[in-house]
């Protein structure tokens, strides 16, 4: 068995060399750990390793990482599949495993954690290849239940048993909030205007504006940053970045201090942006005529 490598194609802008591969939390971290300066290029999917024997060294590491591989270990995953099978119908069976279920932020950290588990974006599904069989297995019953708790009938019923409660009173309350687009930063650690930081509440955000207006302690059931907190805040306005503005945004180099409120995004945070954003344009892209340029809440 060979590293699922997508492509290695050397750039032709600057010395160095664009290598992809499916996402495998372990294979990143030995990934980032043998090329530190490597950069994830969003609009390639694909990492650039800067330097001129790069696709030399990109080679070289994928031959460690096969050299300790199974050969056997997809027929091994389709046996142990054949006499355990996983039957759902969350889960089609084809080359490979595939996964569809109703958008689950669980069960997507789930299948994250699945050995090269990837998501296909053109059939809108995770594949899995059998080789990762035993690990989907064990993360099973956590995806399937989180898959289930998110169908539109069973969100629903959620709903209409929410109506007039407590639960329902406070979601509104969040919601009137966030439309108000403004956010409690501390008055003397304020976040750079005009660059995509992240935020406790709404994620990643970009700031526009400071209002001076200091933030009163009635708002720390929506902003918990600003419990037990010495320090004095004041309103931000803030909108959602763009597409552009987060791929042109360079991650945080170390483990970033949340106790401000904001701190500098990190990869994986980034990632999920882009993600979003990626699906907001394309939605405003195929909106009917007279709705594209309706304002969106996201």
């Amino acid at each position: 068995m060979r590293l699922p490598v997508r492509h290695i194609s050397v750039s032709s802008t600057q010395p160095g060399a664009f290598v992809a591969f499916p996402y495998d939390r372990a294979t990143v971290e030995q990934f980032r750990e043998s090329f530190p300066r490597a950069r994830w290029d969003d609009e390639r999917r694909s990492w650039f390793v800067p330097g001129k024997t790069a696709d030399q060294r990109i080679a070289r590491w994928i031959d460690r990482q096969t050299s300790g591989l199974d050969a056997f270990a997809d027929d091994k995953g389709r046996d142990a599949y054949d006499f355990e099978p996983i039957v759902s119908q969350y889960l089609e069976v084809a080359d490979d495993l595939r996964v569809r279920t109703p958008y689950s932020k669980t069960a997507i950290q789930e299948l994250r954690q699945v050995p090269w588990a990837h998501w296909d974006e053109t059939h809108r599904l995770w594949r899995v290849p059998f080789r990762s069989y035993e690990d989907l297995r064990r993360r099973w019953p956590i995806i399937e239940a989180a898959a289930q708790r998110n169908e539109p009938e069973v969100r629903r019923m959620r709903r209409m048993t929410m109506h007039g409660s407590e639960d329902e009173r406070r979601a509104r309350m969040l919601a009137s909030e966030r439309r108000r687009r403004r956010y409690p930063i501390p008055s003397v650690f304020p976040p750079p205007l005009g660059r995509p930081v992240s935020t406790e509440r709404y994620g990643i955000v970009l700031f526009t504006d400071l209002s001076g207006e200091l933030v009163t302690t009635d708002f720390s059931s929506f902003y918990p940053h600003l419990a037990n907190s010495l320090m004095d805040f004041i309103w931000a306005s803030w909108r959602l970045p763009s597409l552009k503005e987060l791929v042109s945004t360079w991650p945080a180099r170390s483990e970033p201090d949340r106790r401000l409120g904001w701190w500098l995004p990190t990869l994986a945070e980034l990632r999920l942006a882009r993600k979003l954003a990626r699906s907001r344009e394309r939605r405003r892209s195929t909106a009917p005529l007279g709705r594209s340029h309706q304002p969106r809440h996201s």
